[in-house]
């Protein structure tokens, strides 16, 4: 493809923020066209947890037992261990929702979802392998993107950009937004072990002495999360492949028998964890969403929460002035709408990081559980609080857009 496109709404990136973005639009009569730069959405460890919250979206769009068609595996709680602690960490069982689980769900199966929903609506585009170089301005004013494709480049104009472009986003780059940087003190590995009928079905987290190990159940395998100090991989590389099976069979002797699966380092893939926010989400022509306005620590699996949150959010903000024509008087109140909520996560992300697993990853003696894990294995109640937190998060959204198209 080649040529120009013109659009009510360019969204950069067809991530959970951008499809859903793109979706909902299109459901309420705009003109979306939407823009990823890879030819498919097939890839491991993007982070595959649907929480409550969007299965709450799920059934308010009419479309839930339809979505719970797909293959995927409910988590009612979320189990731990701290030293030699064994409790149950949240509780999604009491949570005030159709469902009251997180459905483990390959990213991908997610998006394809979005997209074949979108592509009911005659005013959906979805173009893959179209990737954003740069963006168009006329006036000061943000009017288009100048993309790449297979077939040459293509100038997408419109009345509104959205970057969903993710943590590295090329939109907030050449927007000129400034990013404060808060911090994490650790990088995660990311791979894949096999799951036999006779393992516990419990998905949770280990926290060991210099290690922190996630386990997530994923029927006919485990996902798992090796986290390591920031900045480490070089160390752990040195020390090759043999000495990291054995950290993890150390980890976890389940594994034991099993961590020649891991037969090079292609099989383990880095996520470089970056805690950010974006201190001005817009401006004219031009807003920011999901991780391109904030990117989150892989603490509770909540990014894809907020980026699915912040993509309704800016649905029912957005929806009516696209349609009218004059969308720049109402860019502010989608960061209005959305900053608290991300704020309070990282707050307590951050928290998280500082108070807990930095000191896990120092630690070379037993540990000592803090007070909050104690009170959580001494009082059942207080589950239901994380649940909360991790299930619904800060201020949830609803649907508000009308079905139009």
């Amino acid at each position: 493809m080649a040529g120009t496109v013109d659009t009510q709404c360019c969204i950069a990136g067809g991530g959970p923020a951008g499809m859903m973005l793109g979706f909902l639009l299109a459901r309420a009569g705009v003109g979306v066209t939407v823009l990823e730069k890879h030819a498919d959405f097939l890839r491991d460890f993007r982070g595959d947890t649907i929480h409550p919250s969007t299965l709450e979206l799920m059934h308010e769009l009419g479309l839930l037992d339809e979505f719970l068609k797909l293959p995927h595996q409910p988590v009612e709680t979320l189990a731990g261990k701290f030293g030699d602690l064994d409790l149950t960490i949240a509780d999604f069982r009491h949570l005030p929702t159709q469902c009251k689980f997180i459905a483990m769900m390959p990213q991908w199966d997610f998006l394809n979802f979005l997209a074949e929903r979108g592509r009911r609506y005659p005013n959906f585009r979805l173009l893959m392998q179209t990737e954003v170089k740069d963006l168009i301005e006329e006036g000061g004013r943000v009017v288009g993107v100048n993309a790449t494709t297979p077939g040459g480049p293509v100038t997408i104009r419109s009345a509104l950009v959205a970057g969903c472009d993710g943590r590295h986003s090329v939109v907030r780059d050449k927007a000129g937004l400034e990013v404060e940087e808060l911090g994490a003190p650790m990088d995660v590995l990311w791979f894949s072990l096999s799951r036999r009928p006779d393992d516990a079905a419990a998905t949770g987290g280990l926290f060991l002495p210099g290690r922190i190990f996630v386990m997530l159940n994923r029927g006919d395998y485990w996902q798992c999360a090796f986290v390591i100090p920031k900045g480490s991989i070089e160390e752990v590389h040195r020390k090759g492949l043999p000495a990291f099976r054995a950290d993890i069979a150390r980890s976890v002797p389940l594994f034991a028998g099993r961590v020649d699966e891991i037969k090079d380092w292609d099989q383990v893939k880095l996520l470089t964890v970056a805690v950010d926010r974006l201190k001005r989400w817009h401006r004219s022509g031009l807003v920011c969403i999901g991780d391109a306005a904030h990117a989150m620590s892989p603490i509770g699996g909540v990014g894809i929460n907020l980026a699915v949150q912040d993509a309704v959010a800016a649905a029912n903000i957005l929806a009516e002035p696209l349609r009218a024509g004059a969308v720049d008087d109402v860019l502010a109140r989608v960061q209005e709408r959305r900053e608290f909520p991300t704020r309070v996560t990282q707050r307590m992300q951050i928290f998280m990081q500082d108070r807990v697993i930095r000191n896990v990853l120092a630690e070379q003696g037993p540990l000592k559980p803090p007070l909050f894990v104690r009170l959580l294995r001494r009082f059942p109640m207080l589950r239901r609080l994380p649940a909360r937190v991790l299930g619904l998060g800060v201020r949830p959204e609803h649907i508000r857009t009308p079905e139009r198209a």
